[in-house]
C-alpha cells in the first residue's frame, strides 16, 4: 500500500509541481529559509544575540567581498558588532513563528464562523457578516496598530513571550475576516447539494454535517488563502517591528532589524538594512509564489 507522500506525488497536484519550475523554485527557497531559521542555532556562525561574544570594534564592517570587510562576517555587522548573516537567520525564526502562528489561528477563527454563518444562515450569517464589514471598514495594520498598542500599555512589564502573543493577536484579529467570507460563501454552496441533503434526511446532526461532510469540501480556497496569509502576515509583522509596537528589542525580527539599519542607510552602512530588507522579500515572494501555483493546481479550469 502506497504511503501518503507517494499517492501525493502521482496525483495531479503532484505532477503540478514536478512539471512547475517557478513552483520549485519557490519551494527550495522557502525550506531553505525555514530550514535556517528554524536550525538557526546550529547553522548560524554566530548568536547575534550573545552580549558576551559582541566586540564593539568590528562593528558597522562591510560585507566580506569589500576591501574593508572580514570573512568572519560574510554579509558584515551592524551598529552593535552583530553579524548580519546570522541576525537575518534569528530574525527570520521569529518573524516565520508569528506569521505562521498567526495564520493558524485565523483559519481556526475564520472556518469556524465561515461554516457557522453559511450553514445555520439566518440571524447568525446576518451577525457574523456584518462584524466581518466592520472589521473591513478599518485598515488592517490601524486595526494591528491599536490592538499591539494597546496591549503594551496593559502589560509595560510584561516579557517577550507576553509581546508575541499580543503581537500574534493583533495580526490574528485582521486576519480571520477573510477566511470567514470565503467559507461562508463555498458552505452556502454546499448545504443545497444532495450529499447534504441526504444526510439531513438520514438523521445526520448539523453540526457533524458541517465536520464531516461540508468542511472537507471547502477547504480548498482556505489552503491557498492561507499560503498566500503567511505572507502577508510576515510583511505586518515587519511593519509593526519597524514601527516600534511589534517583537521586543531584545528579540528583534526582520522588521526591527530594518529600523536600525534604516538609521545607517545614508551614512554609508547600507548592509545593515539592505540584507534584512532582502531576506523578507526573498520569504514572501517564495510564499506568494507557492500560493498562486496552488491556486492553480487546486483549481482544473485554471491549468
Amino acid at each position: 500500500m502506497k504511503s501518503w507522500l507517494a499517492r501525493l506525488g502521482d496525483s495531479d497536484v503532484g505532477y503540478s509541481f514536478r512539471t512547475s519550475p517557478v513552483a520549485m523554485a519557490a519551494a527550495a527557497v522557502a525550506l531553505v529559509c525555514i530550514f535556517c531559521s528554524v536550525f538557526a542555532g546550529w547553522v548560524a556562525p554566530h548568536n547575534p544575540f550573545d552580549l558576551t561574544t559582541l566586540e564593539l570594534s568590528d562593528a558597522r564592517l562591510p560585507p566580506a567581498w569589500d576591501a574593508l570587510g572580514s570573512a568572519k562576517y560574510l554579509l558584515g555587522t551592524d551598529d552593535q558588532g552583530r553579524d548580519i548573516l546570522s541576525a537575518l537567520m534569528y530574525g527570520a525564526r521569529i518573524s516565520l513563528a508569528v506569521g505562521f502562528a498567526s495564520v493558524v489561528l485565523s483559519v481556526l477563527i475564520g472556518v469556524t464562523l465561515g461554516l457557522l454563518a453559511g450553514f445555520l444562515g439566518g440571524w447568525v450569517d446576518s451577525v457574523l457578516m456584518r462584524l466581518c464589514d466592520v472589521m473591513l471598514s478599518f485598515p488592517a495594520i490601524l486595526v494591528a496598530l491599536l490592538i499591539a498598542g494597546v496591549g503594551r500599555a496593559l502589560f509595560p512589564n510584561a516579557q517577550d513571550g507576553l509581546a508575541f502573543v499580543v503581537l500574534i493577536v493583533a495580526i490574528t484579529l485582521t486576519g480571520w475576516v477573510q477566511y470567514a467570507r470565503t467559507v461562508r460563501g463555498s458552505t452556502l454552496v454546499e448545504r443545497n447539494k444532495e450529499y447534504v441533503q441526504a444526510a439531513r434526511v438520514t438523521g445526520v446532526s448539523g453540526l457533524r454535517i458541517m465536520r464531516r461532510h461540508v468542511l472537507p469540501n471547502v477547504m480548498g480556497p482556505v489552503m491557498v488563502l492561507a499560503t498566500i496569509q503567511v505572507a502577508t502576515a510576515i510583511i505586518t509583522e515587519a511593519t509593526l517591528s519597524f514601527l516600534g509596537v511589534g517583537a521586543p528589542a531584545t528579540s528583534p525580527s526582520l522588521g526591527t532589524l530594518i529600523r536600525v539599519g534604516n538609521d545607517y542607510l545614508f551614512s554609508g552602512e547600507w548592509w545593515i538594512t539592505v540584507f534584512p530588507g532582502l531576506m523578507l522579500v526573498t520569504i514572501s515572494l517564495s510564499v506568494n509564489l507557492l500560493g498562486d501555483w496552488l491556486r492553480d493546481a487546486l483549481n482544473p479550469r485554471l491549468r
